[in-house]
């Protein structure tokens, strides 16, 4: 995921921009933030599932909407504009890293990287095991490395061609990576969404992490048994073995297949597992990448230079190789960059004219029991995500705001950082225009829609939650110096 700048960036940029709103009385009325939602909703909805138009379109279309609703309820066109412009600077480490990744998956494939991974996943794994077996190596990878972006760009790449070749769906094999490498990153306390969310809710990550198994591990079991079940099909001869032998000879052929290969994902891996931030590390990758590119496989600087930008671009002849293979470079990540500015041009109004505001206050006069809190954090959170399509804003935002809340109700912060991550890195995947879910459906080239069905750990987390609110479940209660313990029980 996202390097600890990017934290940091989102941070600030979310306190200054609450400063700036603060200072002033709110720009537009309640009807009108509630005219300005509906519509917001209406065209992505009716966009998206309706009409099927592309999702970027569809975000500038609303993103249009409610500027000029804004500039008829009386907003500045600077304000807006400065808000817009607030909005994409804080995805440019994203942007970054996207375009990194192009990079990185091109290199990898012109070092013979990637078909070595290949070549050897073939061999080694049975169709049958293998949707288990990728959501269980995307598991261990990242909860040590603490990082799904970084699980789902260098051993996601590879399963995906391992599953071209064993003729597994992709969508089915993007799930079971998503999975992995979500359950990871929820469970790790190396990860930077489980040290945040913990952070803003004031709990230790421990607590947290213990929290967070009530809505993970059934979602996960679930996940692997479904798996286990796919793959029976698989195992009784739905695989063609032509097609394995044709792709195994192919990337003989095509390429010097040695275990030197795999020195960019070594170095890779065992520079994320020390911490060091994403885009320098991917760099790094890119670099190793090329030289092996050159040194293995006889590229010139100039094919390095157009794998770069445009992708490996070699035939090898055989069609299902070709797919697999003929991928990567800064073009492949244009659409999903493009996709990130629609989505920040879309949220920055909403915020400008002070709908979050709105949103905000009457969330706090609504709540009045333990249990409306967490509804409401469910809800709040849940919508704020669907708008900004990043949980560092929306952490920074609303763990502050509602943990005072908490506190007064007699619940325990780390019912607040459960929410805040089971909301936010679930939807994270799902929402095809939140950063996330936009660098997933780009680096596995399997759009969101396709593959969320197959990925049950994340809908089914968020389901949980609401059923642990209404029922009392794993909700975790304290009590104040002056209030006893049975007075705590009787009031909750």
């Amino acid at each position: 995921m996202y390097n600890e700048m990017e934290e940091l960036h989102a941070k600030n940029k979310v306190k200054n921009m609450g400063g700036k709103i603060n200072m002033r009385e709110k720009a537009i009325s309640t009807n009108q933030a509630v005219i300005m939602l509906l519509m917001s909703i209406v065209i992505i909805f009716g966009g998206v599932l309706i009409i099927k138009a592309p999702t970027t379109i569809t975000l500038l279309i609303a993103g249009f909407g409610t500027i000029m609703l804004s500039l008829i309820y009386g907003i500045k066109w600077q304000d807006l504009q400065n808000g817009i412009i607030e909005n994409i600077t804080s995805m440019l480490v994203a942007i970054l890293i996207l375009l990194s990744v192009g990079m990185l998956v091109g290199s990898w494939i012109a070092a013979g990287t990637v078909p070595y991974m290949v070549y050897m996943g073939l061999k080694i794994l049975s169709p049958s095991t293998f949707l288990f077996m990728t959501c269980l190596v995307c598991s261990a990878m990242s909860i040590m490395a603490g990082t799904s972006w970084g699980t789902i760009g260098t051993v996601g790449i590879a399963l995906m061609g391992v599953s071209t070749g064993l003729g597994v769906p992709l969508h089915y094999t993007a799930g079971a990576i998503v999975v992995g490498a979500i359950f990871g990153d929820k469970l790790s306390p190396l990860s930077d969404t489980t040290v945040m969310s913990a952070a803003v809710s004031g709990v230790e990550i421990v607590d947290h992490i213990k929290q967070m198994l009530f809505t993970t591990i059934p979602g996960y079991v679930l996940s692997l048994i479904l798996y286990l079940v796919l793959g029976f099909k698989f195992a009784q001869g739905s695989v063609n073995g032509e097609n394995v032998t044709l792709i195994l000879e192919t990337l003989q052929n095509s390429f010097n297949l040695s275990p030197m290969l795999l020195i960019p994902p070594i170095v890779v891996l065992i520079l994320i597992f020390k911490g060091k931030p994403t885009l320098p590390v991917f760099g790094v990758g890119i670099m190793i990448g090329c030289f092996i590119a050159v040194v293995f496989q006889g590229n010139s600087l100039t094919e390095i230079a157009k794998v770069l930008n445009a992708g490996f671009q070699k035939s090898t002849e055989v069609p299902i190789v070709d797919k697999m293979l003929m991928r990567g470079g800064i073009s492949s990540m244009l659409g999903t960059v493009a996709l990130l500015i629609a989505a920040s041009i879309f949220g920055a109004p909403l915020r400008t004219s002070g709908v979050i505001d709105i949103l905000l206050d009457k969330v706090k006069e609504m709540c009045s029991s333990w249990r409306s809190i967490l509804i409401s954090t469910f809800i709040l959170h849940s919508l704020f995500f669907i708008i900004t399509g990043s949980y560092y804003v929306t952490f920074a935002v609303l763990g502050p705001m509602f943990r005072p809340l908490y506190a007064k109700y007699q619940l325990d912060g780390t019912n607040l950082s459960r929410t805040l991550e089971t909301t936010g890195t679930g939807l994270a995947a799902i929402i095809p225009w939140s950063v996330t879910g936009a660098f997933i459906a780009s680096t596995l080239e399997v759009p969101t829609m396709q593959y969320f069905l197959y990925a049950p750990m994340l809908y089914v987390a968020i389901i949980l939650s609401l059923v642990y609110f209404m029922t009392g479940f794993s909700i975790k209660r304290t009590s104040n110096k002056n209030t006893s313990r049975h007075e705590a029980i009787k009031e909750a």
